[in-house]
């Protein structure tokens, strides 16, 4: 077994089946309070107490996902952690979907990459606070065609920088809208690039309050108002727009610049 998500509660149960269905050979631990397997959590093995079950599975596991306050993760791991190039990554997820958080192992461990992830699958927020990945201010929107070939959307977004006055190494995203998350030629571009590509849901960019210009394509071809300037300011927090909607090699893309408390 590659990743473990373990949860306490049964709301907590019915994410973390979620993450399991799409996580490659995952299993579920679920506590023994928040009901038996037959009661929705089919193949789940209960546990009785956290502390245990971590000691148990922590040097099995490449990655361990707490469906749980992150307070109980770091009690239940923190005896454990010894070298973060060998310690398995370590995500938490509050049991509202509304966070991934790589609490430990983030580069070297994969947590960073396991925490954006979880938060594709669920359409969380990731949470990641390693410094050299903080730092980084531009996200790139991406809207495309389906089939779009990686060049060009390695082209379109290296211009769209050019034209931003940004550079590569400043990129924290690649944002596109949750429906293109099977999009080959925009996730081989972002391999590419090496950049992590977050998928905003369909619903939050429909409800957000955020102005943006529409697009009359979108909304008839995939029932969204736009998909790369919504995509670019909602993966980010106190985001602005620095390159609008621009059309590049058959490609959508918008640059937003995030905002850091310190330099306002």
């Amino acid at each position: 077994m590659k990743t473990a998500v373990i949860t306490l509660s049964q709301e907590g149960a019915r994410l973390a089946a979620r993450l399991v269905r799409r996580l490659e050979d995952a299993g579920l631990y679920v506590h023994e309070s928040a009901g038996a397997p037959e009661e929705g959590f089919p193949g789940a093995r209960m546990f009785g107490g956290v502390m245990e079950l971590t000691a148990e599975i922590f040097h099995r596991c490449d990655a361990l996902v707490y469906v749980a306050p992150c307070g109980v993760a770091v009690r239940a791991t923190a005896a454990h952690l010894r070298d973060k190039r060998e310690d398995p990554a370590v995500v938490v997820v509050d049991v509202g979907g509304r966070y991934a958080v790589s609490l430990a192992g983030g580069h070297e461990g994969g947590a960073n990459e396991l925490a954006l992830r979880v938060a594709n699958i669920i359409g969380a927020e990731p949470v990641i606070t390693t410094t050299t990945e903080a730092l980084k201010d531009l996200i790139v929107g991406v809207g495309c065609r389906r089939g779009v070939k990686a060049e060009k959307v390695t082209r379109a977004v290296e211009e769209a920088l050019e034209l931003a006055g940004g550079a590569l190494s400043r990129v924290r995203w690649l944002a596109s809208a949750d429906i293109k998350a099977e999009e080959e030629g925009l996730i081989e571009a972002a391999a590419r690039l090496g950049i992590p590509l977050r998928f905003i849901s369909s619903q939050e960019i429909r409800l957000t309050a955020f102005s943006f210009t529409r697009s009359d394509f979108a909304q008839k071809r995939v029932n969204l108002p736009a998909v790369a300037e919504p995509a670019a300011l909602l993966a980010g927090r106190r985001t602005r727009l620095i390159l609008p909607r621009t059309v590049l090699h058959g490609v959508t893309v918008a640059v937003a610049r995030e905002s850091f408390l310190w330099s306002e």
